[in-house]
């Protein structure tokens, strides 16, 4: 679906666009090249990667926007190096060096050992430099002015952690492990690489993160900027994203008339948001069931936009 010429605020070009993004980027510099490569100022991401972490970073263009607020991205997946044996400020490669410690004795059995204490459902403290916000305040904007704070620990889920290489750095004697990571939106792996270092009593952070899967959403649906230079366009339009992204239901072409038209359909004893596909394919609406209706949460047709 090709995005050069100006698109409709309606549902031409619509849909959401998963980028790989590169590493040393933020969120937003991605979101404002997509702008103007899909030469539109409606587009937006539903969370955020850090600057350093490169993969998948799921952003919504025109009418689809309004979708993102109600994907259900509680699922996170990453492959990541840890690097035992140095302590740093942000607990990254990114920040200062705050200890080293020689980390070469230490076995693969005790690092398994403290990997599944760190698996499973765990309270986990987040990064002082992550976008948590402390008494209103985002943790990286206080610790960058001095203050002193704490950050409460909180549950998240880790269902994989798992080792997938060893490499022994003689220079330092540092240990690299390279990781993958399946969790819970909120779990910062940044965190799992600190807690791991602590326990095992050496120190550790992480050297590469990458994303590969949010929710549904995976490497296999992402392009580079470099990619989507040289062919613009979302990744999913917007009714296979809402095929994609949510569970769906069959409506009738008289069913689709009344949804788009803002009224409510019976309930069928779905769960969560779902889609109202109609006879032809298309997504009219994205539904939740309450009591004996099931109304729309985002008319994504409206009988207004319904010819185009």
């Amino acid at each position: 679906m090709s995005a050069r010429g100006k698109l409709s605020s309606g549902l031409v070009g619509a849909g959401l666009l998963v980028v790989d993004k590169g590493q040393g980027v933020t969120s937003h510099d991605v979101v404002a090249s997509c702008r103007k490569l899909l030469n539109t100022r409606k587009v937006g991401h539903a969370g955020t990667l850090d600057p350093m972490a490169t993969g998948v970073l799921v952003l919504g263009v025109e009418r689809a926007t309004k979708m993102l607020g109600l994907l259900a991205l509680t699922t996170k997946a990453y492959t990541a190096t840890i690097r035992l044996g140095r302590t740093t400020t942000t607990d990254d490669a990114e920040g200062d060096t705050l200890a080293d410690v020689d980390a070469s004795a230490v076995t693969d059995d005790a690092i398994a050992a403290e990997i599944a204490r760190l698996t499973g459902d765990i309270e986990q403290v987040p990064s002082r430099v992550s976008a948590i916000k402390v008494d209103g305040q985002r943790a990286h904007k206080l610790v960058r002015a001095g203050e002193e704070f704490t950050i409460p620990a909180r549950r998240v889920s880790v269902t994989r952690f798992d080792v997938v290489a060893r490499r022994d750095v003689e220079d330092g004697g540092f240990v690299d492990l390279d990781v993958e990571v399946d969790c819970s939106s909120g779990t910062y792996v940044r965190a799992l690489a600190r807690d791991l270092g602590a326990a095992l009593g050496v120190g550790g952070h992480l050297t590469v993160l990458r994303r590969t899967r949010v929710g549904p959403f995976t490497l296999a649906h992402a392009r580079t900027l470099e990619q989507l230079a040289d062919e613009p366009g979302v990744s999913l339009d917007i009714d296979e994203a809402a095929r994609t992204a949510f569970p769906h239901r069959q409506i009738d072409a008289a069913e689709a008339e009344s949804i788009s038209q803002g009224r409510w359909l019976d309930p069928i004893g779905m769960s969560g948001v779902y889609a109202a596909i109609d006879p032809s394919g298309h997504t009219i609406a994205l539904l939740q069931e309450k009591g004996k209706r099931a109304s729309s949460v985002m008319v994504v047709r409206p009988a207004t936009l319904r010819g185009l």
